[in-house]
């Protein structure tokens, strides 16, 4: 089939809510590193990375060959009996994570993973209020819609009324409308004042992303998560770090929440886990791993590929030193995304993020300077960078934020090569 065959039966078979990036979408064929090629022969620089999730490369040979032969060895077996590559990420994990973690669940998915820590942390601590932030997204259940604070993303109200949502650290558009430093880190602060008079005043816990996803790389200040991990603990809860974007070397450090030196309680991660195979994990601490004493089990999670194919990514990871690589060549990206800023401010507003997770929010250009989203440049930034073989993603509460994480093993080169076409995508859209 030619690419309007696929983009038709896309449109006749799958749900309409499955939408593709670009008014004619790309039909992809194969990948290899940094690139990807499309059904007419087509190439592009992929710095999107299936949103994060392609951490050392398209096809990587290493980690095809670990699939390759665990497959051909078994492919699947259910959590009903102990498989030799399961067990052998569960105890990299827990020599990977910080702090005290040592026991492991696996799931398929990074929405599973966090609804498990909800659930356990309400098991653990015998309380069922829980804090999220707005303009988070934790994933497609009912559960997770309601942790979701993103309108676009949530599909039905919220079922679940023990949700109480925090204000996002989102400096650029300060919902205290202060200034930071000079705030104090006040939206921090407000955890507090939200527990006491939105809750019974006993919690089971916080769930935060270092840096928000699918909210537009939403970074938070250094301080954030010290204070608000300090609250949330005071009032019996606990904190809950959600690596599902961040993990594994992407923000330039192994974990997101590295960078602000707060241990959490209890870690979820999916995405860039497996170099794009099927799987999630949940990692705590052997007491609240022991507060589930009914049966569980989850038919996918662990499943022996992916666990091969997420051995060997780790691996990889570590060997190279690909959280250095992802400092570095994130200092290089950012570098030269703030010089676009200053050449173009009267679009790019805001350039944030760390190491191969970086944004830029875009905002129309108005002599008041209230920084209005302008999705609709996005719209036409994209199909720029398209047109120049280069894919970046987009994000943010109103969809007018760029979003940028190749590979963790990219090249200086590439990072360079992809700067000079977010240059001139800006260029033609700036007139």
């Amino acid at each position: 089939m030619n690419s309007q065959n696929i983009r038709d039966k896309h449109k006749q078979y799958l749900f309409p809510a499955v939408k593709n990036f670009y008014r004619e979408s790309i039909v992809v064929s194969s990948g290899k590193g940094a690139r990807i090629t499309d059904v007419e022969g087509n190439t592009y620089l992929d710095f999107f990375g299936g949103i994060l999730t392609v951490s050392v490369g398209h096809a990587n040979e290493e980690v095809n060959a670990a699939v390759i032969a665990q497959v051909n060895r078994l492919s699947h077996i259910s959590t009903l009996y102990p498989v030799e590559s399961v067990v052998e990420l569960a105890e990299r994990l827990v020599r990977i994570t910080p702090g005290n973690l040592e026991k492991c669940f696996f799931t398929a998915s990074g929405t599973e993973a966090d609804e498990t820590a909800v659930m356990m942390a309400q098991l653990s601590t015998g309380n069922t209020e829980f804090i999220a932030l707005r303009h988070a997204y934790s994933g497609r259940s009912m559960l997770a819609q309601a942790l979701t604070a993103h309108a676009p993303w949530r599909a039905l109200p919220s079922q679940i009324a023990a949700v109480k949502h925090a204000l996002a650290p989102y400096c650029y558009r300060c919902p205290l409308k202060s200034t930071y430093p000079g705030c104090g880190v006040a939206c921090a602060e407000d955890v507090d004042e939200l527990i006491r008079t939105t809750t019974t005043g006993e919690i089971a816990g916080m769930m935060v992303e270092p840096i928000q996803g699918v909210g537009g790389f939403v970074t938070p200040p250094k301080e954030y998560f010290t204070i608000v991990a300090e609250i949330v603990r005071n009032y019996g809860g606990i904190f809950i770090s959600d690596e599902v974007q961040t993990g594994f070397g992407r923000t330039g450090k192994m974990w997101g929440i590295d960078h602000s030196g707060v241990q959490p309680d209890m870690m979820t991660m999916a995405k860039g886990i497996a170099n794009g195979f099927p799987l999630a994990a949940v990692v705590t601490t052997g007491e609240i791993a022991d507060s589930i004493v009914k049966n569980t089990i989850s038919t996918f999670g662990g499943n022996p590929v992916s666990c091969a194919a997420s051995n060997k990514t780790i691996e990889i990871i570590l060997r190279d030193n690909l959280a250095e690589n992802s400092q570095n060549m994130g200092a290089i990206l950012r570098r030269g995304l703030e010089d676009i800023q200053e050449k173009y401010p009267q679009i790019a507003g805001d350039v944030r993020g760390m190491g191969l997770m970086q944004a830029i929010e875009f905002v129309v250009d108005e002599p008041a300077g209230d920084r209005t989203p302008n999705p609709g440049a996005v719209d036409q930034f994209m199909e720029e960078t398209k047109k120049r073989g280069l894919l970046i993603g987009r994000g943010g509460l109103s969809g007018n934020v760029i979003r940028i994480s190749p590979p963790l093993n990219i090249s200086r080169n590439e990072v360079e090569t992809a700067l000079e076409i977010l240059s001139d995508s800006f260029a033609a859209i700036a007139g």
